[in-house]
């Protein structure tokens, strides 16, 4: 394959517009924000984010490279289909559900970022560990769509694929780290843009090459491979249910959509952005979806292609950009590859960004330094975007089983994170004690049920189960929902149990030594006289934008519900009289 000068050109000067754009908004956030909340303008946008440009990072979010290449793959991969397409809807209920029940406790609330709720209720600890699976989930996320974007370049232009990973990653951190949220969420508005546009020009030239058969024929009829509307056996419906559940429930408990929903200008706001993004990605899954129909429905003989096929050269999972580099012309591939790079990082860079997010305030300010002042946080997030991108970026060329390691961490996103989110906002009385149980539970059911993609083999072997032709276990039974559910009852029960355990006197208050019960105010728990302010703002849901609130540690929760457990204590009588 011949070096394109023309394709280098035009990613090139996407690249330059894309860095253009984060530059002129990290100018906007410094010239719009005091310096006493620069940290809050980097993290939530100094939560005037209004509908349009919410609406489309929120939806840029989710439509990544990983979203539109996988969705194509599922449609062209025979005995698959449309019918394992599950990302467009799964996702797009998961952002229905949040703005339903999750956005509007979380926005009026005032939190800043996920895990604040945990650290208030469950103290630092456990939203330390709660930290892990979380920064396991965007890190690899980020670390795969970066491998999906140098595969994908380095077909269309035949470049060295190391080369394009380093130059998408080096772009995506730089106006990251200057702009931090508001970078991200203008440049979303870009690639958004670029992705609908690059998409649907490709799509008719693709549709009407020679080679192409008619879609509509090939969705029900077998021509060059099983139909491409696919099915689903009676076998299979178990898995299809828990990778379903996965996607709808899983997609809830991240960062990068908290992030979106904590930067509205208001808890109504938040809920519309989430329908509004929910559309998005629905409407944004429609072309992917067709270029898969065009690849199954491609007699791959008759283009520069040739014999074999994609899915026989194994090259399925890149079958979206091979109908923009084969069956269309040069200048439109060219442009479609444009819409693929911004996929790509339109989300990573949403991922660097949640990544260094939390550990700048979850870990580093509020378990390390609660003193630290604004200044010192900025410069803390600075440094760990850079260090996660740089992590994120090595991981992508090094590692052979990124994707498997993804896998893995949604997986743990969904088993541990989801539950222990449904506690600490909707279940009143759980505990650390029943929040640390749940999480071991959950991990160990996950980890013994096995993962094929890195070669782990199962040590629990759940009715249904097979052998692959690689000797490779594979569980049919929804062993992923059952793992989530466990942890979900087993933290109501041992919170309960120990609750009633310590408050009948059946266990002395000593061997309460997590302070969880019977300690009402204790140094492990986010300290309430420091985390709230005492000329507390009320959120206005009806005000289409809120006041901006320091991002001190006097001001960090804006809710009055965090007094209701303290309001005897001294410290806390002081906070409020001064």
């Amino acid at each position: 394959m011949a070096f394109h000068v023309e394709g280098l050109v035009a990613i090139v000067v996407f690249y330059l517009a894309i860095l253009a754009v984060g530059i002129w908004a990290a100018w906007k956030t410094k010239n719009t924000s005091s310096e006493g909340d620069r940290s809050e303008a980097i993290i939530v946008g100094g939560r005037d984010i209004g509908l349009l440009v919410g609406g489309f990072t929120m939806t840029a979010t989710w439509v990544g490279g990983g979203y539109i290449n996988g969705t194509a793959e599922a449609v062209y991969v025979p005995d698959y289909g449309l019918a394992w397409a599950q990302a467009p809807i799964g996702y797009s209920l998961s952002l229905i559900l949040g703005g339903l029940f999750f956005a509007k406790p979380m926005r009026s609330k005032g939190y800043v970022t996920m895990l604040d709720p945990f650290q208030q209720l469950y103290g630092k600890r456990m939203g330390g560990l709660l930290f892990i699976p979380a920064l396991m989930g965007e890190m690899f996320w980020a670390a795969a769509i970066f491998s999906a974007l140098g595969a994908t370049i380095s077909v269309i232009i035949d470049i060295n694929v190391n080369i394009s990973v380093i130059i998408s990653a080096l772009i995506a951190t730089m106006y990251t780290l200057v702009g931090g949220l508001y970078s991200v969420a203008y440049t979303d508005v870009v690639q958004l843009f670029c992705i609908f546009l690059g998409l649907w020009i490709s799509v008719p030239f693709a549709m009407s090459h020679p080679a192409v058969t008619d879609i509509g024929l090939t969705a029900v009829h077998h021509v060059y491979q099983a139909p491409w509307l696919g099915s689903i056996n009676s076998l299979d419906i178990y898995t299809w249910l828990d990778n379903f559940f996965l996607l709808t429930l899983g997609g809830i408990p991240w960062q990068a959509y908290f992030q979106r929903v904590l930067s509205s200008s208001s808890a109504t706001y938040a809920q519309v952005l989430s329908f509004l993004a929910a559309f998005g990605c629905l409407v944004m899954a429609i072309p992917a979806v067709l270029i898969g129909a065009i690849g199954a429905s491609t007699a791959w003989n008759q283009t520069e292609y040739g014999v074999p096929d994609p899915k026989t050269k194994k090259e399925a999972d890149m079958i979206l950009p091979i109908v923009l580099q084969y069956l269309c012309p040069v200048y439109i591939s060219f442009f479609g590859l444009g819409a693929v790079s911004a996929a790509v990082m339109s989300s990573a860079d949403s991922s660097i960004l949640s990544a260094s997010s939390m550990f700048a305030r979850n870990i580093y300010q509020l378990s390390f330094r609660q003193n630290a002042s604004d200044r010192e946080i900025v410069w803390v997030m600075r440094i760990t975007v850079l260090l996660f991108g740089a992590s994120a970026t090595a991981m992508a060329l090094l590692a052979s089983s990124v994707y498997g390691l993804w896998y893995l961490s949604s997986d743990l996103v969904y088993i541990i994170i989801f539950p222990q989110l449904l506690c600490v906002l909707f279940i009143k009385g759980t505990n650390t004690y029943g929040a640390i149980a749940g999480y071991l539970f959950g991990l160990v059911l996950r980890i013994t049920g096995g993962e094929p993609y890195l070669y782990l083999q199962p040590l629990i072997f759940y009715p249904g189960w097979y052998q692959d032709d690689n000797n490779l276990y594979i569980q049919r039974f929804p062993f992923k929902t059952l793992a989530m559910l466990t942890s979900f009852f087993t933290n109501v029960i041992v919170s309960y149990l120990a609750k009633y355990l310590f408050e009948s006197g059946t266990l002395p208050p000593k061997l309460d030594f997590l302070d969880a019960v019977v300690a009402r105010y204790s140094r492990e728990h986010m300290d309430k006289a420091t985390l709230v302010k005492s000329d507390n703002i009320v959120l206005n849901e009806l005000a289409p934008v809120n006041p901006r609130h320091s991002l001190t540690l006097s001001s960090t929760f804006t809710n009055k519900e965090a007094f209701n457990y303290v309001d005897s204590s001294p410290e806390l009588s002081n906070t409020e009289d001064n």
